[in-house]
């Protein structure tokens, strides 16, 4: 139970959040770090830290637990508070004078505060077949991969047509001894490029693609799946030989807490002003997968920029009527 003061609080240790606290460390702006995992990195780290991330400037391709731990390190000179492990329950208040509270007993003032939650709590939505729990037990059933190794020499059937599941198709081709996709239609909702990249593997035949089908049954016993079945639109059935089934349907949110903060809600997520970051509510801000505005790209680098633009609208709320002479990082430098 700790008590703690800062100029920031900023719910939410994912990579927007990591990020923002660089932002407001430029400005010379303290922060506190809250997330409910126990170690920094959101869904990176929790779902698929091995899984590589194409849209990060400057890395081709770099892992998400190596991502985490360069912000680790690019945050180090600020000593911000971390507080993980529990969940901000309470916040009253306004802007210049929050107060939360956490399901830990912490207690934190703070001048401003920066949702960077995802999209809240996360869990996978789950394809309704019979015998399912079985399998999810044995390990034979999976939403996450954290590491791919565990694959090697695996026949994977994969199911989805987003950016989990072509992702993870590319980056376990060559590592399980079979991947199949199964998706409903032939256009996924992937980046171009990595969707490309998939059917040029189907091609070559080291992928195989089951269109248009759809997840039918499980087949096996005492939790060893040995067959997925899949049926098309018309109702026919065929079964794919399998060890592990990837269902990739996305994740189910939940904001909890935060509904009750008296904010704006946009499908579930947050409105902002994407000029400020802010929220309905003063003083209050909102970065990343949890804010909602026209144009909103679901990006990493998108809650990026936000964490920028968040931090400097900021400054203004910890230090009214003072004017901000903005230099760039690679004038100032870093403390």
């Amino acid at each position: 139970m700790e008590r703690i003061s800062a100029d920031v609080a900023i719910i939410g240790a994912g990579p927007a959040g990591m990020f923002a606290v660089f932002e407001c460390g430029m400005l010379q702006l303290s922060c506190v770090l809250v997330d409910t995992l126990g170690e920094l990195g959101g869904q990176c780290v929790a779902l698929y830290p091995e899984k590589p991330i194409y849209d990060i400037p400057a890395h081709p391709a770099i892992e998400a637990a190596a991502l985490i731990a360069r912000l680790e390190e690019q945050i180090a000179p600020f000593g911000c508070a971390r507080l993980l492990g529990r969940q901000v329950t309470g916040l009253a208040g306004g802007s210049g004078d929050f107060t939360l509270t956490t399901s830990a007993g912490d207690e934190i003032e703070a001048k401003a505060v920066i949702l960077a939650a995802g999209a809240g709590a996360f869990g996978p939505n789950r394809p309704p077949l019979a015998g399912l729990e079985a399998y999810e037990a044995s390990g034979a059933v999976r939403y996450y991969v954290r590491r791919r190794e565990d694959l090697r020499g695996q026949r994977v059937v994969i199911a989805g047509g987003g950016d989990s599941a072509v992702d993870w198709a590319l980056a376990l081709q060559g590592i399980a001894a079979s991947v199949a996709v199964v998706h409903r239609r032939p256009k996924f909702r992937a980046a171009p490029e990595s969707a490309a990249r998939l059917d040029a593997l189907a091609a070559e035949g080291r992928v195989e693609m089951v269109i248009p089908y759809q997840l039918h049954a499980l087949h096996g016993a005492a939790g060893v799946l040995t067959a997925v079945e899949v049926a098309d639109l018309d109702g026919q059935t065929r079964r794919l030989p399998a060890d592990v089934l990837l269902p990739f349907f996305g994740l189910a949110m939940e904001l909890g807490p935060i509904t009750e903060w008296g904010l704006e809600l946009a499908q579930h997520r947050v409105s902002v002003d994407p000029a400020t970051m802010q929220t309905s509510r003063p003083g209050l801000f909102a970065i990343g997968d949890i804010a909602a505005y026209p144009g909103k790209l679901k990006l990493i680098l998108q809650g990026f920029a936000e964490g920028a633009v968040a931090a400097h609208a900021i400054y203004g709320v910890v230090n009214p009527g003072k004017a901000l002479h903005f230099e760039y990082s690679t004038t100032k430098g870093v403390p």
